[in-house]
Parts: C-alpha cells; structure tokens; sequence
C-alpha cells in the first residue's frame, strides 16, 4: 500500500512539474511578441515602410548620401545610404536605424516618441488613430513654429492645413511629405522648425488629428501683413483667425 501511495505522489509532483513547465512556456511565447514589439518599436531597417522612414531618406538626401525617391519605402539604396552615414559618423555600419543614428541624423525626439520613452512627459502619447507619434511630433513641431503666438483656435487651424493637404491630391500624401515640401512653409525655410513643441502645440496638432477642422477644409493660410507672394492673395478666403488668413 505505501508503493503505491508513494508512486501515486511521484506522478502527481511530475504533473504538477510539467503544468508548471507548460504555463511558463506559455507565458514565455505570450510575453515573447509584446517585448519584441517593444525592442523594434523605434528600429528602422530594410522592408521598414511609413512617415519615420520618409523623414530618415530625406535628411540623408538633403546631406548627399541617398539620391533615390523620398518615399518612405526602406529598400537596398536607403540601406546603403545609411551605411554611408554610419561610417561617416563613426557608427556600426550595418543599414539598421536605431538609438545611435537616430540621434545622429538628428531624430532623437522621433526615436523616443516612438519607442515610448518621450522626455517630454506625456506630450507625445495618445496619439490619435491612424497616425503615428511622429506624425503627432513633427505636426506640434509645424504648429508651434508657425504659429505659437496665435491664439489656441489658430494653432488648431494650422495644423488642420496641413492634414488637409496631406488628404488633397495635389500634395504628398504624409504629415512629413507636407511639413517638409520644398517652400511650402517658411519655418521650415528659416529652421524655426527644429524649435521643441510645447504642450499647447501638442494639444492643439492632437485636435487637428481627432478631426476639429476650423477652417472647413482650406489648404493655405497665409499672414497679409507679412506675404510676400502675390499669388496667395488671389485663393479663395473662407476665414480669418488672429492673424492669419485661411483660404482654399
């Protein structure tokens, strides 16, 4: 009788061993996705694809080193453009964008918002559906340089011009593509752009992308007491607000 009492409890203790096993397993290749996600999140690299891949080309065109198509697609001529860079800068050459050359091409900012981890508080979080931290960076970054001393409504305005372009056919089809389009707005002409976003321009580019449109859909805006350019003064006005006039 005791064999068998002890036989009965050394299977038992080994199922309860292989249970154990199995739920740590599981929880292993559960845990596994979220903490991959979590280690690539601010990783650029060939087959990468989006607006964070489209400002990296275009900073490494404007400096000589990619002479392909800005297009946010991260293919072989993007990788060996990065290449070039890292070795440039004393960097490991392998053509993958994370931490180090993030803050060597200047994007530091854009790293942290994308890796969760932004200085800035809670500035670059809930971020609204469909756009991504970068998005909502580089559109605080627009708003704040363009416009930081009009009045809250008018920061909003700004920034919904600028998501209206990026839905209109006649501009480039990303929040970045639109900031950085050769001449279009003039922060970016005299690097007020670099400047950092406060909360109000965070807030105020967070409206502009949960869809509150003060200027019912206009694609330029322009100051009269400043404008230089003749063409602007004959768009259709649709608004003024503060100082800027908004028009289609």
């Amino acid at each position: 009788m005791k064999k068998l009492l002890s036989v009965a409890a050394l299977a038992l203790a080994l199922t309860a061993t292989t249970v154990a096993g199995t739920a740590a397993t599981v929880a292993r290749i559960q845990q596994q996705p979220v903490e991959t996600a979590v280690a690539e999140a601010a990783v650029l690299r060939q087959g990468s694809r989006g607006a964070e891949v489209k400002e990296v080309q275009r900073r490494l065109k404007q400096w000589g080193y990619y002479s392909g198509t800005v297009d946010g697609i991260f293919g072989a001529g993007t990788k060996q453009a990065v290449i070039a860079f890292q070795k440039k800068n004393g960097l490991t050459a392998d053509g993958v964008v994370g931490r180090a050359t993030y803050k060597a091409l200047g994007m530091t900012e854009s790293y942290n918002a994308l890796g969760g981890s932004s200085s800035g508080g809670t500035s670059s979080s809930n971020v609204p559906s469909g756009y991504t931290s970068s998005d909502l960076y580089l559109l605080a970054k627009a708003i704040y340089a363009e416009g930081r001393g009009e009045i809250y409504t008018g920061q909003v305005a700004i920034g919904a011009v600028i998501l209206n372009r990026v839905k209109h056919s006649s501009f480039p089809n990303s929040v970045s593509g639109v900031i950085y389009q050769k001449g279009a707005f003039t922060a970016v002409t005299d690097g007020q752009i670099n400047l950092e976003p406060n909360q109000t321009a965070y807030n105020a580019a967070r409206d502009a992308m949960n869809g509150w449109d003060p200027t019912y859909g206009c694609i330029y805006y322009y100051n009269p007491a400043v404008a230089t350019s003749s063409w602007i003064f004959n768009r259709q006005t649709v608004t003024v607000i503060g100082k800027h006039v908004f028009a289609i």
